[in-house]
């Protein structure tokens, strides 16, 4: 599918009245939703549908440290289970939805599950990233503006 066909489809559903659609073929997956806010867009590739989080041990949850950590680099000491959000696909990791806007979360603040923790701009579409976990972020692991990898380590969350 091609941009066209993708701003075609958005077009056909403000058109619609509908609120929400999901589109699958083999190659990739998009959902829209409509609130009364403006239309929002996430696409990802079938192979990685959602942020993966999973346990990491982590040194402490100290001051916010917004510097990317190396990928693969367990971090540990304290012996305390973090999860870590990781990013679904490539492209340029955001902290809010503008640069005139709050970012969408800091450090010590509490998230829940559908919660928007950032955006990643991939090919022009602004994907939201949520959380798939109640808790509370530790660390912030990536800059504003900066490109991400798939599966690249972005947030560090304490379960609640």
């Amino acid at each position: 599918m091609n941009a066209k066909e993708i701003q075609d489809l958005i077009s056909f559903i403000a058109n619609s009245g509908l609120d929400e659609v999901n589109l699958e073929t083999t190659d990739f997956k998009i959902k829209v939703k409509r609130h009364s806010a403006p239309t929002v867009v996430t696409a990802a590739p079938l192979l990685s549908p959602a942020p993966v989080v999973q346990p990491v041990p982590v040194a402490s949850a100290a001051p916010v440290a917004t510097e990317a950590k190396p990928q693969g680099q367990p971090q540990s000491d304290t012996g305390k289970n973090y999860l870590t959000v990781k990013s679904p696909m490539i492209g340029t990791f955001y902290r809010s939805a503008s640069p005139d806007k709050p970012p969408f979360v800091s450090v010590g603040d509490e998230v829940r599950p559908d919660q928007v923790l950032c955006i990643i701009e991939a090919m022009k579409l602004f994907n939201e990233i949520q959380s798939e976990v109640s808790g509370r972020i530790v660390k912030v692991l990536v800059e504003n503006a900066t490109p991400v990898e798939f599966d690249q380590p972005l947030f560090l969350v304490e379960p609640a």
